[in-house]
Order: C-alpha cells, then sequence, then structure tokens
C-alpha cells in the first residue's frame, strides 16, 4: 500500500508539472521574441526571468535536494537579468528542468520521500519538496498566462475542447 501511494503520488505530481509545460507552451506561442523580457512595471519580473527562476527553483529543490546533488543555485541572477535568451532557448531550458525533475521524483523511493532535508533554510521531507514544486510551478505559470493575455488581449484556450461544467459523479 505505501509504494502504491508514493507512485500515485509521483504519476500526479509529474501530470501537473507536465499540465504547466503545456500551459507555458501555449502562452509563448502567442508571444513575440521582444514581449518575453517585458516588465508590466519595476516591481514585477519579466516572462524571461519567470522562465529562469522556474529554472533555478525546480533544480535547487527537485533535482538538487531530492535528487541528493549539490546545490550550485544563482538565484540574484535569476531576476537581475534583462535578456540574454530567446523564446526557444527559455522553452528548451524549462523542458530539460522539467524533465529532469520529473526523472528525480518518479526514480525516488520511500526512504527518499520521507527523508527530511533543508532547502532555502526551509526543512523539507521529499513529499514537502515535491509539493514545492508542483505548487510553485503552477502559481508562475499563472502569473505567465496573466501577463500573455495582458499583452496580447486573447484567451490561450488551455481547455479548448474541454467541458469543464460536467458535475462530478
Amino acid at each position: 500500500m505505501h509504494q502504491d501511494f508514493l507512485s500515485e503520488f509521483s504519476h500526479h505530481a509529474c501530470y501537473r508539472l507536465d499540465e504547466s509545460s503545456r500551459m507555458i507552451k501555449k502562452a509563448f506561442v502567442e508571444l513575440e521574441e521582444a514581449d518575453i523580457w517585458k516588465r508590466p512595471n519595476a516591481a514585477s519580473n519579466s516572462i524571461g526571468n519567470l522562465i529562469l527562476h522556474l529554472c533555478g527553483n525546480i533544480r535547487q529543490y527537485a533535482i538538487s535536494a531530492l535528487g541528493n546533488i549539490a546545490d550550485t543555485r544563482q538565484r540574484d541572477a535569476e531576476f537581475a537579468a534583462r535578456a540574454g535568451y530567446g523564446k526557444a532557448e527559455l522553452l528548451d531550458m524549462l523542458q530539460q528542468t522539467v524533465d529532469a525533475a520529473k526523472a528525480t521524483i518518479q526514480q525516488s523511493d520511500a526512504e527518499n520521500w520521507l527523508r527530511v532535508r533543508s532547502v532555502q533554510g526551509f526543512d523539507f521531507s521529499g513529499i514537502g519538496i515535491v509539493i514545492h514544486v508542483v505548487e510553485h510551478y503552477s502559481y508562475h505559470t499563472g502569473q505567465i498566462a496573466f501577463w500573455t493575455k495582458l499583452l496580447k488581449d486573447k484567451d490561450l484556450g488551455f481547455y479548448d475542447g474541454f467541458d469543464l461544467t460536467v458535475h462530478n459523479v
């Protein structure tokens, strides 16, 4: 039963990571290269910064902490960047990072899921790390979608073809 739970948890965590990736890719289709580094205001980040930040956070939590690999994150650089990567490079970097995180999640055993370690000054079990990665990725996916909708005045059609009014049975 224990392993079934962890397998189910891993499966759905990876599904949610894939969903966020799918939505970011849909947003990127609508964006011009120049849009990637635009900032809504001085207190906000560009989509480019958000992608760099997501890569850094996912690497630090899922790949480094959960995967027991040295943490080399340079968090301040994620927000300081004002250019340097195009749309294709950013999407490729993000997808490679998410794929590596998913592999680490899928390879984790019960001991790794339950072991507590310090990440960014917080103490999390492997399960806590994965919950953080999924919710953090989703949070910034929403910001990317919102900023894209503001820039393009267009619905992104994340659920085109789905009837989301169907009731539970």
